[in-house]
């Protein structure tokens, strides 16, 4: 996983998350903001706060991931007080290799609960069905 340490130099709107636990290797980082750059389009970037800033490039699967479907654990629904699916905003961590080869984490997305705006890193139920390393962008 590729963590960036600059920022993009223009910061539209955010959306602001919580997550209670942080995310995978991050405990220490409980809140967290998603936003984009129009040019970077479909690909959104997630600041996680804490004792220093981190940030993820992510991207939402759908119709960019054909068939991908992920699974919730139900106590990982209930966790985020997740009661419907269409409450649900996911979104993968895209990995942005030396090479420019980019690969997307399908079995660990982050799940937010739009109501509540709590969010959580997890692995999907129906994990063996995808890859942490999903290529998204092939260098020739």
């Amino acid at each position: 996983m590729k963590i960036l340490a600059e920022p993009p130099l223009v910061e539209p709107a955010k959306t602001t998350i919580t997550f209670p636990v942080g995310i995978i290797g991050f405990p220490q980082h409980r809140a967290a903001e998603i936003f984009h750059v129009p040019e970077q389009l479909p690909f959104q970037w997630l600041r996680l706060q804490g004792p220093s800033d981190v940030h993820f490039v992510v991207i939402e699967p759908a119709g960019i991931v054909a068939d991908y479907v992920p699974e919730l654990f139900d106590e990982d629904a209930k966790a985020i007080g997740l009661e419907s699916a269409e409450d649900a905003y996911l979104l993968n961590i895209v990995t942005v290799r030396e090479n420019e080869e980019a690969t997307v984490n399908l079995v660990g997305p982050i799940v937010i609960n739009l109501r509540t705006g709590v969010g959580r890193q997890l692995v999907i139920s129906n994990h063996n069905a995808y890859s942490a390393h999903h290529l998204l962008v092939s260098n020739p």
